[in-house]
């Protein structure tokens, strides 16, 4: 299942469209074909989104699901990824009222809607309930098979949580793409689920079978592709962060390419674990991915910058300050593109 491409959305995004939570949501606004009719934040009802998150795209920002439905969507996408997947309390009437008014409704958080009595009571022919993140069927625990593959197998790790693994890998495979490689973009996340339609959740996954997740989806294209971007997930700097070693385990990647938001020194939400020097950082996930030498040589190959919050002269100068400093081609792969990164995976 992927987001319907015949359908009209509308994307709940409370607090999220300028906010901290609003991950899912933009990046369905960035990247995904489907035809979304209005996005839906009380805080910022009537302002212009791309002069708020520089996305182009011209989709009224209105201030609840009832004022949606002017718009007349019939898919409604909780847009929003907050610490723990937890629903905010305010969310639910929306949600309520969406069921109401005849629009289906896509989940990614790690509550099952589905199997909630009073909203399948809601429900209407033809309407459902698409609860994003759930453990894949007959799944075992990882035994490196993925190293055997011909194909390359490109993971972006990070120096922190959401600062745009997905987006890297979105634009490496874009630009794979175009330049005729057979490339496919591997989602281990409930927003790169939905949008292109297979992948695994990780987070969803119970964690002694968190490797072998990953290694199944990756053995399934592994030979039928020359090149996989997959999806990176958390970081091995954040405490709270389980996903990235499951992901280094299971898809036994070729080559790695780091994130990095210019400028951030210590990791989101815990200023007390403080970011490394990034070489220091690119040497601990060369050793980790090559478990000391057990699994072989696995190179970070360049550096994603995130410069969002820059205006275009200070993005380009964080790019050339982190190219003197790592030695490794880098740039800002949404702001301009993924050339100079996917030249070097090529390359490696």
């Amino acid at each position: 299942m992927r987001l319907p491409l015949n359908q009209r959305v509308a994307i709940l995004l409370h607090e999220g469209v300028t906010g901290t939570q609003g991950k899912t949501g933009l990046a369905i606004l960035r990247y995904s074909e489907a035809p979304i009719v209005a996005v839906i934040d009380r805080e910022s009802a009537g302002k212009s989104l791309s002069e708020l998150t520089g996305i182009k795209r011209d989709v009224p920002i209105v201030a609840s699901v009832t004022a949606a439905l002017e718009y007349e969507p019939e898919v409604l996408v909780i847009g929003i990824a907050p610490g723990g997947g937890a629903v905010p309390d305010d969310y639910w009437l929306e949600i309520k009222n969406a069921l109401k008014a005849g629009m289906s409704l896509v989940n990614g958080l790690h509550i099952t809607m589905a199997n909630i009595p009073e909203l399948n009571a809601l429900l209407q022919p033809g309407q459902l309930i698409w609860d994003v993140r759930k453990e894949p069927a007959n799944l075992s625990v990882a035994s490196g098979m993925a190293r055997t593959l011909p194909c390359r197998r490109v993971l972006t790790v990070g120096t922190d949580m959401a600062i745009g693994k997905m987006s890297t890998s979105l634009q490496l495979h874009w630009a794979s793409r175009l330049r005729g490689l057979r490339s496919k973009f591997l989602a281990t996340g409930q927003t790169g689920v939905m949008l292109e339609g297979d992948g695994v959740a990780l987070d969803a996954v119970r964690v002694d079978f968190a490797a072998g997740a990953v290694e199944q989806i990756v053995m399934h294209y592994g030979k039928n592709y020359d090149i996989l971007h997959i999806e990176g997930q958390g970081s091995l700097l954040h405490p709270g962060s389980t996903a990235t070693l499951p992901l280094i385990r299971g898809s036994q990647p070729t080559q790695l390419v780091l994130a990095h938001r210019a400028g951030q020194v210590h990791v989101r939400n815990h200023p007390h674990v403080l970011i490394p020097p990034l070489p220091d950082v690119i040497r601990l996930y060369e050793t980790v991915a090559s478990a000391g030498g057990a699994f072989g040589s696995v190179p970070v190959v360049g550096i994603a910058l995130n410069t969002a919050h820059l205006d275009e002269s200070a993005a380009t100068d964080a790019i050339a300050q982190t190219t003197a400093e790592t030695g490794l081609p880098c740039t800002d792969v949404v702001r301009f593109d993924a050339d100079v990164l996917l030249d070097a995976v090529m390359k490696s």
